[in-house]
């Protein structure tokens, strides 16, 4: 896609959903662990679930699950009896769990310091806008393209709303590249040891501990991602 485009139609969904997910809300108790979700980039249901966990300043575990693909997908059905996204795992409260408007009250009630915004509360605006996000970018972040799978998950820098971000993060779900996200959206706490180690407030920043790699630029990292881990169809 030209580029310019790519941009313009990651910026579309970003207003779509008003921006949810560029800044952190009230926290409540942190989590020991990181936690775990397995969800696939194009789909309505796991944004809410994105926004939350930027929304709470959480990390999680990131296991792509695009339509084809032959790891996590199944590890799903396995441990949950469906193929049914997003699904989240908390260790540290011993959940797992499907269905994203009670992922998002459970992260709330959990991790939070009050209810969730109205961009994430009740039935009918959430879905609505977060459907129409997806619009903007149809397929993206949907279907699996063959890759191999790297010996130790790659980390990412980035936060929900953020229409380059969301360029990386497709390109790592479309290769089904499992990676630790580290929520820096508005008002994290995390941002200051972030720019102590990357040199910058900006992001994506992409970390593959597999090649040394670290690098910014959306559309620098998908095309390192595409270079190092696609196979040939």
């Amino acid at each position: 896609m030209i580029r310019a485009l790519d941009i313009a139609t990651s910026v579309g969904a970003t207003l779509a959903r008003l921006g949810s997910g560029a800044a952190v809300g009230p926290l409540g108790p942190r989590p020991e662990r990181p936690l775990e979700l397995y969800e696939f980039e194009a789909c309505p249901y796991c944004r809410k679930v994105r926004e939350a966990l930027s929304i709470l300043d959480l990390e999680a575990r990131i296991f792509p699950c695009p339509k084809g693909g032959p790891r996590f997908r199944e590890e799903v059905k396995r441990r949950g009896g469906k193929a049914l996204f997003p699904w989240l795992v908390d260790p540290n409260g011993g959940k797992e769990m499907y269905e994203s408007a009670q992922i998002v009250d459970y992260l709330f009630e959990r991790y939070g310091a009050g209810p969730p915004p109205r961009l994430l509360a009740g039935p009918i605006l959430p879905d609505l806008t977060s459907g129409l996000a997806s619009l903007w970018r149809p397929g993206f972040g949907a279907r699996y393209r063959p890759a191999r799978a790297p010996e130790a998950p790659l980390e990412l820098y980035s936060f929900e709303a953020s229409p380059f971000c969301r360029i990386a993060r497709e390109a790592l779900c479309a290769l089904e590249l499992p990676y630790l996200l580290h929520n820096v959206a508005k008002g994290s706490p995390r941002r200051e040891a972030f720019v102590a180690r990357s040199g910058r407030m900006r992001v994506p920043y992409l970390v593959d501990p597999n090649t040394g790699i670290e690098m910014f630029e959306s559309a620098d990292i998908a095309a390192y991602l595409e270079a190092t881990y696609a196979l040939g169809e």
